[in-house]
């Protein structure tokens, strides 16, 4: 708190110790009833200072996430309005053109190195090489002092492990990390505080939208707080007063172009790339927790939902191919899940094709991680849901079903085979056109010979590689496939539909 307190007059100091303490704040109840109003105090003064570089807009957004793991200890009196104050600079950060902003300031820095060299008073020119050094190109990074050439060589770049090495890279850094920020803090607002939640998450396809749970307030040294309903609502009208959706639909967007060359062409500038990625790839997370908490007239209805549906298709498809960098993969699977969830249980029409939908679900199975795996496989699974219930629309569930099936056979994970058969049960569930396409893939051979197979795996792998509250839903899926099975056997006996 002390070093906090000279914000004013040590910047770096002061984003040191907020995110130090924003670290040890987040989900620490031992700390809450240790907490002294002057703490407080010293928090709202950092959010209310009025310094407008990129560092202070970093240091307010750390504080900001500060209050927000400390909003149960906030006296009743005054949390209405602090909590307000934290929504505003979450959107105050978010508002900035972080593109425009890195380019203005790239061109900050190359008129300083001018007015730098028109001061230069040169007595010593004889000596070789002086000139030469001064006037090496803007982009030129230290490296090699021998030769003056830059280090370029991938097993010697620590650049993103060292701190910028002048003051405008280190405001463009600032402001994108104030931006990632506020959007980490924007998801803790709108995701449960249930553990098991994220494990649930990866093995359920249930149609039902995680709902934001409410915020576990206690009374701490007979500080009264609000109630988690106020709480919610108070934070739910603000995201929505605040224009906060638009916003983070708008870093989603791929980092400028013009932005992006720019740092490319500049060793010292170029960390910066990385970031403008992790940007969008924090506010798709972010949507994707906006999506599964807030209502759809909320985030603004039938055609606000079709927007963001052009817009994700965009995003994934307007590319010669679907991106396969992992962190984009698990970001934009998360958010496409999401919407499509949405969307199937209003009934709304979307943009997007199973041709396409298969794509992407195509490049996601290909990566390491079993979240993405499991996001593509549960976009499947509603987007048959959906086609089940139309006419004339067996052979996209043929297309649907083949892939699943081959998910279930082929996933390494339980997790991603467990996914996968619950979305094949949703699919094929019920329906004339389910029937007629069940038949042609020959469904019930396939998961006959799969059968064996699950429940083997689960005795091997089970115990050793999943928790219990997987486990759990894991026997589920072991119990409905044999169900469904039997479901399927009956059909058997039908005449053709």
């Amino acid at each position: 708190m002390s070093c906090l307190e000279r914000h004013s007059e040590n910047v770096e100091l002061a984003v040191s110790a907020a995110y130090c303490l924003q670290t040890v704040t987040e989900d620490n109840p031992e700390l809450l009833c240790r907490l002294t109003p002057s703490s407080l105090q010293v928090l709202e003064s950092v959010m209310m200072s009025s310094q407008s570089t990129m560092e202070h807009l970093l240091l307010r957004t750390l504080a900001a996430g500060c209050v927000w793991n400390l909003k149960s200890a906030l006296p009743s009196s005054s949390q209405a309005e602090t909590l307000s104050a934290v929504m505003r600079i979450l959107s105050n950060s978010l508002e900035v053109d972080a593109g425009q902003a890195i380019l203005e300031l790239k061109e900050q820095e190359s008129r300083r190195r001018e007015e730098g060299k028109e001061r230069e008073v040169q007595p010593c020119s004889d000596r070789p090489g002086e000139e030469t050094g001064s006037r090496e190109g803007d982009c030129m990074e230290e490296g090699d002092e021998e030769t003056g050439k830059p280090n370029t060589s991938p097993d010697n770049d620590i650049s993103d492990l060292l701190p910028p090495k002048n003051e405008e890279v280190k405001q463009a850094t600032a402001l994108l990390s104030a931006q990632q920020t506020s959007l980490e803090i924007i998801v803790n607002m709108c995701c449960s505080d249930d553990p098991s939640d994220d494990e649930w998450e990866e093995l359920s396809s249930s149609d039902e939208s995680d709902m934001c749970a409410e915020s576990s307030l206690s009374e701490c040294s007979g500080v009264q707080v609000l109630s988690p309903l106020c709480l919610s609502a108070e934070i739910h009208a603000a995201l929505i007063s605040l224009l906060l959706p638009e916003k983070v639909l708008k870093k989603t967007e791929f980092p400028s172009s013009a932005a992006l060359d720019t740092c490319m062409k500049c060793p010292a500038w170029k960390s910066l790339v990385k970031k403008m990625h992790q940007v969008q790839c924090r506010a798709l997370f972010c949507l994707h927790n906006m999506l599964s908490v807030m209502e759809g007239e909320a985030l603004g209805g039938v055609v606000a939902l079709q927007a963001i549906a052009e817009h994700l298709s965009q995003l994934v498809f307007s590319q010669p191919e679907i991106p396969k960098e992992d962190e984009f993969l698990e970001a934009v699977t998360s958010a496409v899940r999401s919407l499509l969830q949405i969307m199937a249980s209003r009934n709304i029409p979307q943009c997007m094709s199973p041709q396409q939908l298969i794509g992407l679900c195509e490049a996601a199975a290909q990566c390491s991680h079993t979240s993405v795996r499991v996001n593509a496989i549960a976009i499947l699974g509603i987007t048959g849901s959906t086609l089940a219930k139309q006419h004339h629309t067996a052979d996209k569930l043929q297309m649907i079903g083949s892939f699943l099936l081959q998910v279930a056979t082929k996933d390494p994970s339980l997790v991603g085979t467990g996914e996968a058969l619950d979305a094949l049960f949703d699919v094929f569930a019920d329906g004339v056109e389910a029937e007629r396409a069940a038949r042609h893939i020959k469904l019930l051979p396939a998961l006959r010979t799969l059968q064996p197979v699950f429940k083997a795996k689960m005795r091997k792998e089970g115990r050793e590689k999943y928790s219990p509250d997987q486990l759990c839903v894991l026997d589920n899926v072991k119990v409905n496939l044999r169900r469904f099975i039997s479901y399927l056997e009956t059909l058997e006996k039908k005449p053709n539909p």
